[in-house]
């Protein structure tokens, strides 16, 4: 049941988030595809992942422990916390943070996850933003 409850929830998440993205205002520069068309493709992969979760569910789905819950709900509080603090501490910071975090919940020593963090945040930085030439969000030391 609960894979069914899942799958219901994915296919309105998906239809809301083809709303959302509907609404985007489309201005006279854009390319041909338009900003509107990745949102789109996003809403219609989540959408039929979905429904093929709602309609053909596992027979008994097992649940992780609480220990394990608590986990995924501190994962979730870490990406919640670095999309508000992108703006703020800017992209190499953030990133490291949260990426540090996640490479020791993910079985990295604290050492190896602190140095995952920071060239996890640096090497996209340089290919982003230096290499691609994307606007990354800078922080209060300029990069």
């Amino acid at each position: 049941m609960s894979d069914r409850i899942f799958g219901l929830f994915g296919v309105l998440l998906a239809i809301g988030f083809a709303l959302s993205a509907l609404t985007i205002e489309e201005s006279f520069l854009s390319d041909a595809v338009g900003p509107k068309a990745f949102p789109l493709i996003i809403a219609a992969i989540l959408g039929l992942s979905s429904a093929v979760i709602a309609f053909r569910p596992d027979p008994e789905p097992t649940w992780p422990a609480l220990g394990r819950l608590v986990e995924i709900g501190a994962a979730v509080v870490v990406m919640v916390l670095y999309a508000e603090f992108l703006p703020i501490a800017g992209f190499v910071a953030a990133t490291a943070v949260a990426a540090a975090y996640l490479a020791w919940r993910l079985g990295s020593g604290p050492v190896e996850a602190v140095l995952t963090g920071l060239g996890t945040s640096v090497g996209i930085y340089v290919i982003f933003h230096l290499v691609l030439g994307l606007s990354l969000a800078r922080g209060p030391w300029g990069f």
